[in-house]
């Protein structure tokens, strides 16, 4: 069964979080596991979040992770946290986290075939449906000029640019 909700809360110490369910029939566990299959190593909360799910004994439990949207924020207030310069440019671009800070809300990935390091901030990674990164993570990412040099514009999971691909879409 397809369902369709929110991200309620994932803590990724835990490994699992909920999702409330659109169809009114209780929260989703989500275990971290689908996640990661998925791409991603953590959700943001109010994300909405496309599951195929299976009912347990101990309620419903997330079997796939179909799609993750971003949680919906107003665009002036979305605006303001992106100190974007420039436009995006060129396509989604393999990139590495290097490292990032949950608590400084930022870091920096490394992207394939560019030597210097390109900042990425935490209001970026909640844009698109991220609660957090971690090092070593694989990501698709769109750069464009930042006050302080290049940074992430757009983030996706690898898995994302995938998909694009094989249903035609491309990635820009």
């Amino acid at each position: 069964m397809v369902v369709r909700g929110h991200v309620k809360w994932f803590d990724t110490t835990k490994g699992y979080g909920f999702v409330v369910a659109e169809d009114g029939e209780g929260d989703i566990l989500l275990h971290g596991n689908v996640l990661r299959v998925f791409g991603f190593t953590s959700v943001a909360e109010g994300a909405e979040i496309v599951l195929r799910v299976q009912m347990t004994d101990r309620g419903r439990q997330a079997l796939e992770v179909l799609d993750i949207l971003p949680a919906s924020a107003p665009a002036q207030e979305t605006a303001a946290a992106l100190p974007v310069e420039g436009a995006p440019s060129g396509p989604l671009q393999p990139a590495r986290v290097k490292w990032f800070d949950r608590v400084k809300g930022f870091g920096f990935v490394n992207v394939y075939g560019r030597t210097e390091d390109v900042f990425l901030h935490m209001e970026t990674l909640r844009q698109y449906g991220y609660g957090e990164v971690l090092a070593g993570d694989v990501l698709a990412v769109r750069i464009t000029s930042g006050p302080r040099g290049p940074m992430v514009y757009e983030v996706r999971s690898w898995d994302y640019v995938a998909r694009q691909r094989q249903a035609g879409e491309g990635d820009d």
